[in-house]
This record gives C-alpha cells, sequence and structure tokens, in this order.
C-alpha cells in the first residue's frame, strides 16, 4: 500500500521541473503593479514623482506595513487575524492615558500588551480548537468595546509628545524615520525567520498542519507565537498613528483592516496559507497606499475605496488560492 505513494512523491519533482515561466512572472506582479501604478500617477498628476509627495506617501503606509507584516505571519501558518485594526485603535487609547505615568516606557509597555493580547487569541485558537476567524472576529469586538469605554467613546489628547517625537523625524533627512521602523520590523522578522527552523515550521504549518505534526514540527507554539507577533506589530503601529494624530481614539485605526487584508493578498501570500512572504505584504502595502492617495488624484471619490478593496481582495485571492488544499468550496 505504501509503494505508490512513496513513487508519487518520488516523481513529483521530477514531473514539476521547478517554476514554470508563469509562476515566476506571478511572483513579480506585486511589484508590477507597484510601478505600475506609480507610471499612471505620475501621469495623471506630474507633480506626484516629486520628493514631497513620495515621502507623504511612504509615511502614509507606515502602520499598514506594520499590521500586514504581523498578520501575513497567521496568514502564512493557515489562519487569520481580523482584530489587528481594533487592537491599535485599542492600543492608542492605552498610549494616551498611560503616557503621563510611564513616559518613556509607554511604547514598549503598549507593545507588550498588545503582544500578549494576541498571544491569547492564539492559545484560545490553538487550545480551545476554536477557528482563528472565530476566535479574532471576537477579539475585534471586545477590543472595541473595552476602547470605547475607557476612552467614554471619544479621543484622548496626548499633550506629552515626547514620546513619539522620534517617529516625526527623518532619516538622512528624506526617509520618514516611520517608514524606516516598518521597514526594520519587516526585516528582522523575516531575517529570524530565514536564520532560523521558524521559515520551515511556519510554512510547514500553513501548507500542511497535519503532516507539520507528523514531523515534529511544534504547531501550538508556532500559532502562538505569529498570534503573539501579529498582536505587538498592532501595538506599534498604534504608536505611530499616535505620533501623527496627538491623540488615542477607540475608532482611530478601524479604517485599516480591509487594506491590511487588501496588502497581504495583494503581495501574493496565499490565503490559505504556507506560501507568501512579508516582503511581498510589504510591496502590498505600497501598493494599497498608493491607490489610496491616487483614487482622488484621478478624480476617484474616496467613498469607492471600500468597493476597490473588496474587488482587490477577491481577485487577488482568486489567483493566490491553493485550490489543491481547499477541495471543496464552501
Amino acid at each position: 500500500m505504501a509503494t505508490p505513494v512513496l513513487a508519487k512523491h518520488a516523481s513529483e519533482p521530477v514531473a514539476s521541473g521547478g517554476p514554470s515561466a508563469v509562476q515566476r512572472l506571478t511572483s513579480f506582479m506585486p511589484l508590477i503593479a507597484l510601478v505600475a501604478l506609480l507610471a499612471a500617477l505620475s501621469i495623471a498628476d506630474p507633480d506626484f514623482l516629486t520628493q514631497r509627495s513620495l515621502t507623504a506617501a511612504v509615511r502614509t503606509s507606515a502602520p499598514l506595513v506594520v499590521l500586514a507584516a504581523g498578520a501575513t505571519l497567521v496568514v502564512l501558518c493557515g489562519g487569520i487575524d481580523l482584530s489587528i485594526a481594533a487592537l491599535a485603535s485599542l492600543s492608542t487609547v492605552f498610549f494616551a492615558m498611560w503616557l503621563p505615568d510611564l513616559g518613556g516606557l509607554t511604547t514598549l509597555a503598549i507593545i507588550a500588551v498588545a503582544g500578549a493580547a494576541g498571544a491569547i487569541q492564539g492559545i484560545a485558537h490553538v487550545f480551545l480548537r476554536i477557528p482563528s476567524f472565530i476566535v479574532t472576529l471576537g477579539g475585534m469586538s471586545i477590543f472595541s468595546a473595552v476602547a470605547l469605554v475607557i476612552s467614554d467613546a471619544g479621543p484622548i489628547r496626548v499633550v506629552d509628545r515626547e514620546a513619539t517625537n522620534w517617529l516625526t523625524t527623518y532619516v538622512a533627512g528624506y526617509v520618514p524615520m516611520e517608514f524606516a521602523v516598518a521597514v526594520i520590523v519587516v526585516a528582522v522578522v523575516a531575517l529570524i525567520l530565514k536564520l532560523t527552523p521558524l521559515q520551515s515550521y511556519v510554512t510547514a504549518t500553513g501548507y500542511s498542519e497535519s503532516s507539520a505534526r507528523l514531523a515534529g514540527v511544534p504547531v501550538d507554539l508556532v500559532k502562538v507565537g505569529a498570534f503573539c507577533v501579529s498582536g505587538a506589530c498592532a501595538g506599534l503601529a498604534a504608536v505611530m498613528l499616535v505620533s501623527r494624530n496627538f491623540s488615542g481614539s477607540p475608532t482611530m485605526a478601524d479604517n485599516l483592516l480591509l487594506p491590511a487584508v487588501a496588502a497581504i493578498v495583494v503581495g501574493g501570500t496565499a490565503i490559505t496559507g504556507g506560501h507568501g512572504s512579508l516582503w511581498r505584504s510589504l510591496v502590498g502595502a505600497l501598493v494599497i497606499t498608493l491607490l489610496r492617495v491616487g483614487l482622488p488624484i484621478v478624480g476617484v471619490p474616496s467613498a469607492y475605496e471600500q468597493i476597490l478593496y473588496g474587488a482587490i481582495i477577491v481577485a487577488a485571492v482568486a489567483l493566490t488560492l491553493d485550490r489543491s488544499k481547499v477541495l471543496i468550496i464552501k
């Protein structure tokens, strides 16, 4: 009974012959889309490619890059984190409330607490065997409600701006510190994955969890760790939002959930898990940011943004979905 199975697996690499030309082209689609958008926007508005406009665009993308990067780990594991935006909003409220007492330590405290919140969701998903969609949907509701309650449903002004001033500076006088930090976060997490067995653990967990368990992969720890990193990234994104808005609000980051999901799938990360990377999500976040910035330039009302995000998500999932892992579509 085992012989046909072994023969089948042995023959697969020979038959595949490596990635096809179409697969190679698909892997570059996010970059192609980014370049095409830049070209289109420069034609629609010749002043768009100025240093001032590009600096504003990448600065705007920073919180989205961080949110998408953290959530990408969860998606690579085969899950989904719908709570990142609500957790980021709650974190902005915590930041405004804790800043007078904690001062410069507030940023670290926010990232730690948000990471712990993400880990709790991961534990609930793993040990209670509740789908990540349901756990994070419930988490989204809980975080939003807590933020509304403790803030009295209103913004909390941040008077002391010293704790976030470093995020408003520029590297070499040109690159916004926010974007530099976002790129560093992506680079550090990607490097840790690359230099440790974690990358193979995450990929194996997302591609086939049952096979990963049989191979000795600590699947439960990998999943909890992914949710923890996703939560921590939501906390860092919250600090970035506070640095530019000078306040905490229970709804400050709520409009970033759909763009974050769109950035992940536009970047080419398979929604079924097992394929993708943080760098792809970085490019996807830049594409989504250019779309948000570019719509008013070409005369499209901002009200159509949600329609665009929905269409992008459906189209991107259709292109990246691994249908071999989903035998029945419901």
